[in-house]
């Protein structure tokens, strides 16, 4: 197991994200008015609004507060406008690690940024130091029980996607960001509304890392997830099976 999408089981593991519903609204209210801002404030219109109202339904957002977000980035109403920054550097065990945030004061991000990464025994680097060791790609999810591996298989391909990963809980389409929009929308009009469905990076390599570095990366993760500014962070890491497991017990 490989990824950023290994250190959100163990998190899930340990009940992480049930004490920070307060933050994932915070980060999905600054992406819905982001999304609403810079362009139309019509999901239908504006697949990125689309999937930021996706992901606020996920987490289960009160209506009223989507449409306030929205009416705010539109300029309906008053309040921040958030700049998109992306930051990366190298964490413990030199595993990669990229960070998208959206804030309004860019000195303050940074400076958090720096701090968890000094702490860690990690470097915060320049834009595109670490990049190259990752792909831009469309991430489209589907639970398991949507339809056979074969049809989304199928579905995926006729759509335009580049791959299909399936396992017991879900199926995960990827794709060209270029072509995301329109293999979402063909996958929606087959299948329905997706899991989820994102723009993300993916490693191309991943770097080993034993459990003393795996425990110090994890700090790091979280201290930057828990941060209002960080929308996402990705990590090239790989970490043993029988590591993952006492690390998540």
């Amino acid at each position: 197991m490989a990824g950023h999408s290994q250190f959100k089981n163990i998190m899930y593991r340990k009940g992480a994200q049930d004490k920070k519903r307060a933050k994932v609204f915070t980060k999905i209210i600054r992406e819905l008015t982001t999304a609403a801002r810079s362009g139309l404030p019509d999901p239908a219109t504006n697949p990125r609004l689309r999937a930021a109202v996706l992901s606020a339904r996920q987490a289960n957002m009160p209506r009223e507060t989507v449409e306030r977000a929205i009416r705010r980035g539109s300029g309906a109403e008053g309040g921040e406008a958030y700049e998109e920054v992306r930051y990366e550097g190298y964490g413990p065990g030199g595993v990669a690690v990229i960070i998208e945030a959206l804030t309004d004061n860019r000195n303050r991000t940074a400076s958090e940024v720096r701090a968890a990464f000094t702490k860690a025994g990690g470097t915060l680097g320049e834009t595109n130091s670490v990049n190259f060791m990752f792909e831009r790609i469309g991430e489209i999810s589907y639970p398991a029980a949507t339809a056979s591996a074969d049809d989304m298989f199928e579905a995926a391909i006729e759509a335009g996607a580049e791959d299909l990963e399936s396992d017991g809980e879900q199926h995960l389409v990827s794709c060209a960001p270029e072509d995301f929009n329109a293999v979402r929308d063909a996958l929606e009009g087959r299948f329905g509304t997706a899991a989820s469905a994102r723009l993300v990076w993916r490693p191309k390599t991943t770097a080993p890392i034993d459990e003393e570095a795996a425990t110090t990366l994890f700090k790091l993760l979280e201290t930057l997830e828990d941060s209002d500014d960080v929308q996402n962070v990705y990590a090239n890491f790989e970490v043993a099976e029988d590591v993952m497991a006492r690390l998540g017990a």
